[in-house]
């Protein structure tokens, strides 16, 4: 099975069953988001994806956006749990333990960019997978990590659906 047919699979899905669509790109961007499971679930695809359906099906926009900002706001928040309560610990569970430069990047990351390293982080595959765990880790105030973690799940929540969601009615 190829990452095509998972997109095209899941797409055809939430086609067919409309009203899943919200609870699909809330898991969707939860795995996305999750410290451990990000590096092997590419969900931005499948998220792009179902954006472009949402313009072509008439779904509605904002419950498939709100399910994808608290599915990845949810994702980073459990990574962010995981860092402060195991510290450490939580770096040499797979696939961090075999992938060390990965929490390398991410604590140079976090450590030049703090909480803007967590708005800015959600961009970038790798650093998503990391950073919450890193501010967990270092014990980043936690008001401080939920104001940019909801802020920029809601922003990449919008990144991703929006240009299919909006862009296809008009051609």
């Amino acid at each position: 099975m190829t990452f095509e047919n998972i997109v095209s699979g899941t797409v055809a899905f939430v086609r067919d069953h409309g009203e899943w669509a919200p609870a699909i790109v809330f898991g969707l961007a939860f795995a996305e988001s999750f410290a451990f499971i990000s590096l092997l679930v590419p969900a931005w695809g499948i998220l792009v994806g179902i954006g472009a359906l949402v313009g072509a099906s008439g779904l509605e926009f904002w419950p498939v956006w709100l399910g994808a900002a608290a599915g990845a706001s949810l994702g980073d928040w459990v990574s962010y749990l995981i860092g402060f309560h195991f510290k450490d610990a939580a770096t040499r569970v797979w696939p961090l333990s075999r992938r060390p430069q990965m929490v390398e990047r991410g604590h140079s990351f976090f450590m030049r960019w703090g909480a803007w390293g967590i708005f800015i982080g959600r961009f970038f595959g790798p650093l998503r997978a990391v950073v919450p765990l890193i501010a967990g880790i270092f014990a980043m105030p936690q008001f401080l990590f939920q104001m940019a973690n909801i802020a920029s799940a809601m922003v990449w929540a919008f990144v991703l659906l929006a240009p299919g969601a909006f862009a296809l009615p008009f051609f």
